[in-house]
């Protein structure tokens, strides 16, 4: 709990830092601050490598290397000040922002979300395929139909326009003009209001059976204790025993 405390608070200095009256006022009080910050991240950072059975895999992994992001971009921009000739020091000091992916490491319901979009990751990936050929096809048309005076200089261009139009955003920077074009527009927001729902669907589908399987006591291992067997499983998925 004081880990997420600190982090909030250290992605808090951060945006602080970029409102220029408040780093101009306060220019001492948030340079300490952003120092504690990055000393309590650090120490964290070398605890874990001390701790872990393998230093190196944990350097490496996802959570690893936010650790390191969340503490070297202040000691690069004050270390080697020659920086600035290539990459504005300021670049590397907002990329502490990255602080903030730190708290999918300490929040349970984070590796409850990542587990069922790991598990769902080809159902959307066979999705997004088909939206992205739905795309080029309405796009594509688009283009035919109203050409380059109506803004739709390329396909490119198009299927631009019919990603903003499908996923409801809708810039405005383009728009149909004609008749012919409007009815395919309509088609396309239609389509929008059903295809942002499949994706939904699959990851809530898939939660809801995680959460029914970790809440059904014959779906825990007697072994390991793993919770997380799916409900027609008869082994467990993470050491083999047997399930009641």
């Amino acid at each position: 709990m004081a880990l997420l405390v600190v982090v909030v608070a250290s992605v808090l200095v951060v945006m602080f830092e970029s409102v220029r009256t408040l780093a101009t006022r306060h220019a001492t009080l948030l340079l300490a601050l952003e120092w504690t910050f990055t000393i309590l991240f650090t120490v964290e950072y070398l605890a874990r490598l001390v701790c872990v059975q393998r230093p190196l895999r944990y350097a490496t992994s996802f959570f690893g290397l936010v650790d390191l992001a969340s503490v070297l971009p202040m000691y690069l921009a004050t270390l080697v000040p020659g920086l600035h000739v290539l990459i504005d020091i300021r670049i590397l000091r907002m990329l502490r922002a990255f602080r903030i992916l730190k708290l999918t490491e300490y929040v349970r319901e984070f590796s409850s979300l990542g587990e069922a979009l790991h598990a769902s990751r080809r159902k959307v990936a066979v999705f997004l395929s088909v939206v992205a050929m739905v795309v080029v096809v309405l796009g594509t048309v688009m283009y035919v139909v109203e050409g380059p005076e109506s803004g739709f200089t390329s396909i490119p261009v198009a299927i631009y326009w019919a990603i903003t139009t499908m996923t409801t955003v809708g810039f405005g920077d383009i728009a149909p003009r004609t008749n012919l074009g409007r009815a395919v527009a309509s088609i396309v927001m239609l389509l929008g209001w059903g295809i942002l729902a499949v994706p939904t669907g699959i990851v809530t589908a898939e939660m809801t059976t995680r959460r029914l399987s970790s809440t059904d006591p014959s779906r825990h291992c007697s072994s390991c204790g793993a919770a997380v067997n799916a409900a027609d499983a008869r082994f467990c998925q993470r050491c083999g025993t047997r399930l009641a």
